[in-house]
C-alpha cells in the first residue's frame, strides 16, 4: 500500500508543480491617432461665423441651427441659434440648466468662462467628465441680440473610458468654435 501512496504523491507533485507562474500584464493605453486639425470657415447666411474642423460634415438646420458631424468618431456637435428678445436671463438659465442635467451621471463638470471683448462674444464652456450623455456644452452671446448653444454628443452609450480620446479631440474643436466665433453685422 505504501507504493500506491508514493505513486499518487509523485503524480500529484508532478501535476501541480508543472504550471507556469502567472505574471500580471503591464498596464497599457489604447493609442488612437487622429488627424491634425485643419480648419475652414463657416459659410452661411446666419448671424454668426466661426472656424471648424475640416473633418466635420456641416449640416444646416432651420433657424440658423446646424450640426457638425464627425462620422469617424461617431460624434456630433449640435449648434442652436436663438434671437435674444429681452429674455437673455431665461436663455442663460436654460443653457446652464441643460449643462447641469448631466450632473447625475457626470463625475465632474468644469465651468470655463469665455470672453472675447473685441468680437463681443461672451460665454461659458462646460467640460463634462464621466459617463454623461454629453461630454461638452457651451453657450455664447453678444448679450443684446444673439444667443448660441452647443452640445457634443456621441452615437454610442456613454462609457467615458472608451470615448475619452475622441471626447478630448472634439472638446478642442468646440473650443476652436468658441475662440473663432464672430457675429455678422
Amino acid at each position: 500500500m505504501n507504493s500506491k501512496y508514493s505513486f499518487l504523491f509523485v503524480f500529484l507533485f508532478i501535476f501541480i508543480g508543472c504550471k507556469e507562474d502567472v505574471l500580471p500584464k503591464p498596464k497599457a493605453m489604447l493609442r488612437l491617432d487622429y488627424p491634425n486639425e485643419a480648419s475652414k470657415g463657416l459659410e452661411t447666411d446666419c448671424y454668426y461665423g466661426f472656424e471648424y474642423n475640416q473633418m466635420a460634415k456641416m449640416e444646416s438646420k432651420e433657424n440658423c441651427s446646424l450640426t457638425l458631424d464627425y462620422p469617424n468618431m461617431k460624434g456630433s456637435i449640435f449648434i442652436t441659434y436663438k434671437k435674444v428678445d429681452g429674455d437673455l436671463n431665461t436663455l442663460l438659465s436654460d443653457a446652464q440648466k441643460l449643462s447641469y442635467e448631466h450632473a447625475v451621471k457626470a463625475d465632474n463638470i468644469i465651468e470655463q468662462p469665455f470672453i472675447n471683448a473685441n468680437e463681443k462674444v461672451y460665454g461659458m464652456f462646460y467640460e463634462v467628465k464621466g459617463d454623461a450623455a454629453s461630454q461638452a456644452q457651451f453657450y455664447v452671446t453678444d448679450s443684446i441680440n444673439h444667443f448660441v448653444t452647443g452640445s457634443l454628443y456621441f452615437y454610442a452609450k456613454p462609457n467615458y473610458d472608451s470615448i475619452f480620446p475622441a471626447a478630448i479631440y472634439l472638446q478642442k474643436d468646440v473650443r476652436r468654435v468658441m475662440e473663432t466665433f464672430k457675429w455678422k453685422e
